[in-house]
């Protein structure tokens, strides 16, 4: 079957206009991964937009452009809600601050090609070099770029000399490098907050506890006091826009949560009464266990200094641990990976992981992927599921993801806001 597809798709590929009426046929739509069975359909696309869904077999609009899936799976294009798009595996702790903004950019153009190529239409970049993500994020939606919608925090919010400040060189050095993105109380978070606003950010990320892969040698506990986390909430709140707390440690996941921070990023070693206050607050929890899946592939190959390879090791031991508890605690769960700590393009490698270490069902990860990240991200009247009117972000897979999570790294079709994406 998958011959006899990529035989069809060959002659379909050709990126339409948007002008262009596409009807995309499947013996297995997913409109809606909450519920139900894949069933025939098809799909009609005009503009960024569906224009309807109708029987499989019924007759197609005139002039209409024919992309038969066959009984490739169809789903909402997927959304990966923590990513680092300008951001490489590899490249050295020192790469952010001596790459110049150009060269990131670059970047990522070439990870936002192999995004959604692995049928991700939508992802949340959460620290990026100031205004990098960004650019690729307008060049994306103008059409210049192929590549996944983005929504772009720039860098995140630290605590001075925390995970993610500049460290490790002379002061000179340091103040030379330095992003402007750290702050000492409540106002001169709030002011970082509103500075980030003024550069057209999309969404807000603050560090609320140090970092596994930042050289400090700072634990991985609360790093912002309760008046600068709220501080940096409610001012975010007041411009219209939602604060993503990297967390670790408990204290700083209780903290980040009480603040009303939207969502915490890894949760690495969350116990049960900050899930229970989660859960109460509808604090959403992006597990990223590809992060941990980067760190086990390099972990002991002298590729990490001695401070982060105690950090790793610890991390690792708690790989999964978290979301399985979480899981049974009824916290709403968002798919994320952290890719960039990994290769681009494995994003869909995470749906295992939910399954086998987080103990979810392949369903519940398939929703954590698209209404449920739609919903925390404030997008689900447009992305999240398959309907008229809805933006048209399509993706397919050989395989049935109801059963088989891996069946979510084989993508045969992507259209995003409808663009069909080249996938070769």
């Amino acid at each position: 079957m998958r011959r006899r597809l990529m035989a069809v798709l060959a002659l379909a590929m050709a990126t339409p206009t948007l002008a262009e009426t596409v009807a995309i046929r499947t013996t297995r739509l997913l409109a809606d991964p909450r519920a139900g069975q894949p069933v025939p359909a098809t799909l009609i696309v005009e503009g960024q937009r569906i224009t309807a869904i109708l029987a499989v077999d019924a007759a197609l609009p005139a002039g209409a452009r024919l992309v038969d899936l066959g009984s490739a799976t169809v789903v909402p294009g997927l959304i990966d809600s923590h990513v680092h798009i300008t951001s490489d595996p590899g490249r050295g702790p020192i790469y952010a601050v001596t790459v110049p903004p150009e060269r990131h950019v670059a970047i990522g153009a070439k990870n936002a090609l192999l995004t959604v190529r692995a049928g991700f239409t939508t992802v949340r970049d959460l620290g990026s070099a100031p205004l990098t993500a960004m650019a690729l994020r307008d060049s994306i939606r103008e059409g210049e770029l192929p590549g996944p919608r983005i929504l772009a925090s720039g860098p995140a919010i630290s605590i001075i000399g925390g995970h993610g400040d500049v460290s490790g060189f002379r002061p000179e050095v340091v103040e030379a490098l330095s992003g402007g993105n750290t702050c000492t109380g409540p106002e001169q978070c709030m002011a970082r907050v509103r500075e980030a606003a003024r550069r057209g950010v999309d969404t807000i990320k603050i560090t609320a506890t140090g970092g596994v892969l930042s050289q400090q040698a700072r634990g991985l506990e609360k790093h912002f006091t309760d008046a600068e986390m709220r501080a940096i909430v409610e001012t975010a709140i007041s411009l219209g826009l939602k604060v993503a707390a990297h967390a670790h440690g408990d204290s700083g996941i209780a903290g980040a949560a009480a603040a009303g921070a939207v969502s915490i990023e890894h949760g690495t070693f969350m116990r049960a009464e900050t899930m229970k206050l989660m859960r109460a607050r509808g604090t959403w929890f992006v597990p990223t266990l590809m992060a941990t899946q980067g760190l086990v592939d390099r972990v002991g190959k002298s590729i990490y200094t001695p401070v982060v390879e105690v950090k790793a090791r610890q991390a690792i031991d708690a790989w999964g641990k978290a979301l399985a508890e979480a899981v049974r605690a009824g916290v709403p769960i968002a798919f994320g990976t952290d890719a960039g700590v990994f290769e681009h393009g494995r994003n869909g490698e995470e749906f295992a992981l939910m399954v086998e270490k987080g103990g979810m069902t392949p369903r519940a990860a398939l929703v954590s992927a698209t209404v449920g990240a739609a919903t925390m991200l404030g997008l689900d009247a447009e992305i999240g599921t398959l309907a008229p009117g809805k933006i048209a972000d399509i993706a397919a897979f050989a395989g049935d993801p109801l059963a088989d999570p891996r069946a979510l790294t084989k993508p045969v079709f992507v259209m995003a806001a409808g663009r069909i994406i080249p996938m070769n």
